[in-house]
């Protein structure tokens, strides 16, 4: 083994395997190269290119994990249903104040002249089109979570709002209503249901998303620096960032998306797994489970040799076409008027109830903004060094302000629509034709039982079933090539048996945390990573305006 310590002629770009900047671009100052702490080998032929103590111990951290999961599974399960209990209670605040600020530092970001600095240098021209680009975004950053709670999430909070506010011995509100529920109101429950369901998929996750992925674009694409989380806390770390405070960065980031992704990865293969059940009669049982997440892996070990350009692009526009058909075809055959008007009133409904939604204190509705809300601002968050580096990795080319519209209001609208069309249909079962299954089925077979209502039920519920799949193979992907260029030291081209070795750990890890403890675990996981992320992010945002404030503003954003 030897460490890679080849410094770059004086004409060479900045960093390995990422592009020098085109044009006017503020490049950092610094001896640091790219890899030059990795350790390279070729042990029976098999070539790694890695970072030594962040994939050291990661990859060790993981791997006892999974093994100590998987063998005390009935000691585990308490243990994620306790620490699940006292983060959200404890320290949802915490999410819901850190993603505030996320979402509004990427709404004045788009006004202001740091707008027109342009990602990969003033002259830097997109590496993908407006389709392939768009497709890439929507697929890795919530395609899974779109398919398990655009039905059974609209229905839910329909069912707690229309029962009301109720109250226990000690005055604590016990019900899961949204803010003040709407007793005995099917309009005012229906437009309540749907302003929390699109707040939880809305601006907030990807407030996220685009902090994250700004971040890493223009301190790698503009500043030379490696496309790692720690390159991101170079203006306040300055060349410490190499070193041990830098690890723990990039560890922290490795943990977060690992848990973040099996936590989406867990959810596909329940949904997938009862989806089949439900169809063709296979059993929804644990060892249809692991078999799924095998099967499911060994086809995204096949995405990832074709590499971004033939696998995940190709996958993630081939999601994007079932998605829309399946959309559209929700949209026609079922109460079309009421999704069209829809549409508009949900966006007015959540647009008038966001500040009471996104308050971090006071909160009477602590079952929802605990136990909904917490949740999923921590899953988005241990969710966006995946998705942020991701987008970072094809949006260079793109205008400040051109990136923040598309990664935070496009995926905004089209999550909206998305729910509309689902959560509409679902309520309008319930309520105008009595179909009382549909809000009484699991949480997992909620979109499957509203499709048997619909025309060619069939048919579109396997396309469900292949849209979950093929999510699930785009993620685990695309989080593979993220974790393996955070391990890899910062480089975007180390070997493909790295990311091979961490798509299977993503599917060692899904297996054990579902056979550990269900859906409890999978939250748990992602409340536990997104905590320490969120107060690594909150000091990120920092760092990304004074990035930008140092970038040349020439041309049209």
């Amino acid at each position: 083994m030897e460490k890679n310590t080849q410094k770059p002629e004086d004409d060479a770009p900045a960093s390995e395997g990422i592009p020098a900047p085109e044009g006017a671009a503020n490049l950092i100052d610094t001896d640091y190269v790219i890899g030059q702490d990795n350790i390279t080998a070729s042990p029976m032929g098999i070539n790694v290119d890695l970072h030594g103590k962040v994939f050291m111990f990661s990859s060790i951290v993981i791997l006892l994990f999974v093994i100590l999961t998987l063998a005390m599974q009935a000691q585990m399960e308490p243990i994620f249903n306790s620490m699940f209990s006292f983060l959200t209670t404890k320290l949802g605040w915490v999410f819901l104040l850190g993603a505030n600020v996320f979402v509004i530092l990427a709404l004045v970001l788009i006004f202001t002249p740091l707008g027109k600095v342009r990602i990969g240098g003033a002259n830097a021209t997109p590496d993908f089109g407006y389709l392939g680009w768009f497709a890439m975004l929507f697929a890795a950053g919530m395609g899974i979570g779109l398919m398990f709670y655009g039905v059974s999430e609209p229905l839910g909070h329909y069912g707690t709002a229309m029962g009301g506010i109720s109250v226990g011995e000690d005055g604590i509100r016990t019900d899961w209503a949204p803010l003040g529920a709407a007793e005995g109101d099917q309009a005012g429950a229906v437009s309540l249901s749907m302003a929390a369901t699109i707040f939880h998929w809305g601006l907030h996750p990807w407030g996220a998303y685009a902090i994250v992925g700004l971040s890493l674009a223009i301190f790698a694409f503009n500043k030379g620096l490696p496309l790692t989380m720690r390159s991101i806390f170079y203006p306040i770390l300055g060349e410490r960032v190499w070193g041990w405070p830098g690890h723990v960065i990039d560890i922290l980031a490795v943990f977060a998306t690992l848990f973040g992704l099996t936590t989406s990865l867990g959810l596909g293969a329940t949904q997938a797994s009862a989806g089949l059940n439900y169809l063709f009669g296979i059993p929804d049982t644990n060892a249809t489970l692991i078999l799924l997440i095998l099967g499911i892996t060994v086809v995204a070990l096949g995405s990832i040799m074709l590499g971004v350009d033939k696998g995940v692009q190709r996958l993630s526009q081939l999601n994007m076409a079932l998605a829309l058909l399946l959309m559209l075809f929700v949209i026609l055959v079922g109460p079309t008027l009421m999704i069209a008007t829809g549409v508009v009133e949900n966006l007015i409904g959540y647009v008038i109830n966001l500040p009471a939604l996104s308050m971090p204190f006071g909160r009477e509705d602590a079952n929802f903004s605990q136990g909904w809300t917490a949740f999923y601002w921590a899953w988005w968050i241990a969710w966006s060094p995946f998705v942020g580096m991701f987008i970072a990795r094809v949006s260079r080319g793109r205008s400040v302000r051109e990136f923040l519209i598309a990664v935070l209001v496009v995926p905004t609208l089209g999550s909206v629509i998305w729910m509309t069309a689902f959560g509409t249909t679902a309520i309008d079962q319930v309520i105008n034709q009595g179909i009382t299954e549909v809000q009484d089925a699991a949480l997992e077979l909620q979109l499957f039982t509203m499709l048997e209502h619909l025309p060619l039920t069939a048919i579109t519920s396997f396309v469900g079933i292949v849209l979950v799949i093929v999510f699930f193979v785009t993620s685990s992907d695309s989080g593979s090539l993220v974790i393996d260029s955070i391990t890899a030291g910062g480089k975007v081209d180390a070997p493909k048996p790295q990311r091979i070795f961490w798509a299977l750990i993503e599917g060692a890890l899904a297996i054990a945390l579902l056979l550990g403890g269900g859906l409890a675990a999978l939250q748990t996981a992602a409340l536990t990573t997104g905590l320490p992320f969120t107060l690594v992010l909150l000091v990120g945002c920092y760092a990304i305006v004074k990035g930008l404030m140092s970038e040349p503003r020439v041309g049209k954003a």
